[in-house]
């Protein structure tokens, strides 16, 4: 009877985690949207439309009775954005392992930002304060949601599984990326045919973004499921005033594992130059290739489509050859795209399509199996806190890649050798990452050692 008393536990908890895992997934189907459609396709030419629209004769707005450029302000909206997320995430991901309610956090961070994406639709005429500052909210708080989102990983699954798992949650998210897209751009493309301007078109897309966003996460909120704080009884004097105070306890902490940061300072220079290649390709494929719009736009849902197979098979690969080997040689994919971009004629749309696949087939899979390679570094009870500071090396210090990108191009007055000048950081990552003793580092984080990593 004992025995079979604990055989029943043992598959109660197995079918609880198989639950919270299928909530986990509809958060990345949620929120992945928003990166997909709203940041990578519509909302920069817009905004900068609407603020082109409300700029004085000498083509500059004014917010906050600042002279701002039109053509720059949302870069600048972007990177207000990521001071924002640096500051919350930090506070929040500590309030989260204090506490041990992330759901609420994640709640808050969700529907703030999708309530922010669905009021882009009142973004027209000269209202480009308003878009600035939705930019700003849906920005920041997508980066805080993430943040919480990756921390569950540990939380809903055992070290043997973590592959996998990361996987189909990237998958997931290209996926549901890929579906709205697709009609976002059919509605974009036919706006005629709905009774719509082009204008009208954009300010539908961007706010069904919002609207698919607030309504898949109602999932997670339902399956996943909070666990006990790390520490009951904190007072608020133990909680530090700013985020940037936190950040700076949570930096201290880590110092303590010193591995963990050896991870960390690797995915922090390859994934610079992966979110470089992102933002910049269309850059190189309209400027140096002379491809149209039409193109760009077809070559951004095929990475997409593609992410879903990638990440999928970088998973299977990880379960056979380890997650640190397959994310090596996603490295050395990358390279080899890059070399074979720089090579890639003018005016051929075919090839900068089979460029694009090249990146859709290792860019899930290299992100995906990175997350669950740290999740397996961080402390027991301080995931979010740490899982803070590598959303901050996903987002808020990405800026390397795009500089080497832009003084590249300035020195050499070629597109062609900013794009080659990427791989410096594929080569460099894979050095840092060879060099990190992965099943030390688990052990010293105080986590147990899968058989394969």
């Amino acid at each position: 009877m004992g025995i079979d008393t604990v055989r029943a536990e043992a598959a109660d908890e197995t079918a609880d985690l198989r639950r919270q895992q299928r909530g986990w997934y509809f958060y990345d189907w949620a929120y992945s949207v928003y990166s997909a459609s709203v940041l990578t396709v519509f909302i920069g030419p817009y905004l900068t439309s609407v603020a082109e629209h409300a700029a004085d004769a000498d083509g500059y707005v004014h917010p906050l009775g600042i002279p701002v450029r039109a053509g720059s302000f949302f870069a600048y909206s972007v990177s207000l954005s990521v001071i924002l997320a640096v500051v919350a995430m930090p506070l929040v991901g500590s309030a989260a392992d204090r506490t041990g309610r992330k759901k609420p956090l994640l709640a808050a961070a969700a529907y703030t930002g999708a309530a922010a994406t669905a009021g882009m639709f009142f973004l027209d005429g000269d209202r480009y304060l308003l878009g600035g500052v939705l930019l700003v909210v849906a920005n920041a708080a997508a980066a805080v949601g993430a943040m919480l989102y990756n921390s569950y990983l540990p939380q809903i699954a055992p070290p043997e599984d973590r592959d996998a798992v990361s996987s189909r949650g990237w998958a997931f998210g290209y996926g549901a990326g890929s579906m709205v897209l697709v009609a976002n751009l059919v509605l974009y493309s036919a706006h005629d045919s709905f009774g719509l301007t082009q204008a009208q078109a954009v300010r539908v897309c961007l706010a069904s973004a919002g609207l698919w966003w607030g309504a898949f996460t109602l999932v997670p909120l339902r399956l996943l499921r909070d666990r006990r704080a790390r520490a009951a009884g904190i007072r608020p004097a133990d909680v530090p005033s700013t985020g940037l105070r936190q950040l700076a306890a949570t930096a201290r902490d880590m110092r303590r594992h010193p591995l963990t940061l050896s991870f960390l300072l690797a995915y922090l220079i390859y994934n610079d130059g992966i979110q470089t290649v992102i933002s910049q390709a269309s850059v190189y494929g309209s400027q140096e290739l002379g491809l149209g719009q039409s193109t760009l736009i077809v070559a951004v849902l095929l990475v997409q489509v593609l992410a879903v197979a990638g990440a999928l098979a970088m998973g299977r690969l990880a379960r056979r050859y380890g997650a640190q080997r397959t994310v090596l040689g996603s490295l050395v994919a990358w390279t080899v795209t890059l070399a074979a971009g720089y090579f890639l004629p003018a005016k051929a749309p075919v090839y900068f399509f089979l460029l694009a696949a090249g990146i859709g087939m290792v860019l899930g899979g290299s992100q995906a199996l990175s997350r669950s390679l740290f999740s397996h570094l961080v402390p027991p009870g301080k995931e979010a806190e740490y899982f803070s500071a590598y959303e901050l090396s996903d987002r808020g210090m990405s800026w390397l890649g795009p500089l080497l990108f832009g003084v590249t191009y300035q020195l050499t007055g070629s597109y062609r050798s900013a794009i080659i000048s990427l791989v410096a950081f594929f080569v460099i990552g894979f050095v840092l990452l060879a060099r990190v003793p992965v099943r030390r580092a688990i052990a010293a984080a105080g986590n147990p050692v899968p058989e394969k990593i």
